[in-house]
């Protein structure tokens, strides 16, 4: 796999890690607003059954993607580490389900690599590439690009 020059310095980038299934994920970030525990959203009528419902953040209605819905997982269940990440994309916030958080991780661009060209749930274009940290293999996701899709009916662009 080659690496990824994204043209940024030589400083770690940080990524917030997240589980869902025995996949480890990373995020920018710089995305993320805060992390909540679990509550089960207010349910819409006729979105797409990962899309489980909203919640109201002080205030603002937030819709909530079940992640593991979304990249079709075996098995989703809600226990005491399901977690919602409160994400702001494009002046827009949106809270996604995982199964746990992991860490803060910072990766410098020698540790990043170019995802393999195959096929998957998740579309080619929402995934920077792949972070390695040791044993430890991260799914790096362009997170505004996969919440901005159009099956998502999430995020348009604000230009």
């Amino acid at each position: 796999m080659e690496k990824i020059n994204d043209g940024i310095g030589a400083e770690a980038r940080e990524y917030l890690t997240f589980r869902l299934g025995r996949e480890e994920y990373g995020i920018d970030i710089l995305k993320v607003q805060e992390i909540r525990g679990y509550e089960p959203p207010t349910r819409i009528a006729n979105v797409p059954t990962f899309i489980k419902g909203v919640v109201n953040l002080r205030g603002t209605i937030v819709p909530i993607v079940d992640m593991r819905l979304r990249f079709n997982c075996a098995n989703a269940q809600y226990d005491s580490f399901t977690v919602v990440i409160i994400l702001n994309l494009h002046q827009r916030i949106v809270g996604i389900v995982v199964d746990s958080v992991s860490d803060v991780m910072g990766l410098m661009p020698e540790q990043l690599r170019s995802a393999p060209d195959i096929e998957s749930v998740i579309d080619a274009e929402s995934v920077i590439g792949l972070g390695s940290l040791g044993e430890r293999m991260l799914i790096l996701l362009d997170i505004e690009k996969l919440m901005s899709g159009v099956d998502m009916g999430l995020v348009t662009d604000a230009c």
